[in-house]
């Protein structure tokens, strides 16, 4: 499509989608949102960027194919159930680390929920690109 107006809301959106796509995946533990819903925000926004420029740039912009993205998603949600294993703990039981503990403090907590989160966000961001860019080529 050679829409001006299209091609220059365009990213400005995406760049949009993308933050508020990983705003929806980092709260997404304690409130509703997470992985899932972030990346069918964050894949909306590519979605948008193949619809204004053709699959050819979408992929040029990705840097790497949808697919590839997918499977790193799986493999991280799979590490993060495995994590448990080495805690002599049941598979996919959340563990958690805080970095910079003290005795007066806590620190920051991270959690193997989250780093599944991610391995979620991946998965669906991927795997929607993979299919809306194959249909995108097609036509």
């Amino acid at each position: 499509m050679n829409s001006i107006i299209l091609n220059a809301a365009t990213r400005l959106l995406v760049s949009l989608l993308l933050l508020f796509s990983v705003y929806m995946l980092l709260r997404g533990h304690n409130l509703p949102g997470g992985g899932f819903i972030g990346g069918l925000i964050g894949a909306t926004g590519f979605v948008l960027y193949a619809i204004a420029q053709g699959a050819e740039a979408t992929r040029a912009a990705l840097r790497y194919e949808p697919q590839n993205i997918a499977m790193i998603g799986l493999g991280v949600a799979l590490g993060a159930g495995v994590w448990a294993v080495f805690f002599d703990d049941a598979f996919f039981t959340g563990q958690w680390l805080f970095i910079g503990a003290t005795e007066d403090d806590k620190g920051l907590p991270i959690s193997s929920v989250l780093v599944f989160d991610i391995g979620v966000y991946l998965v669906v961001f991927g795997s929607i690109l993979t299919l809306v860019l194959a249909l995108e080529e097609e036509v």
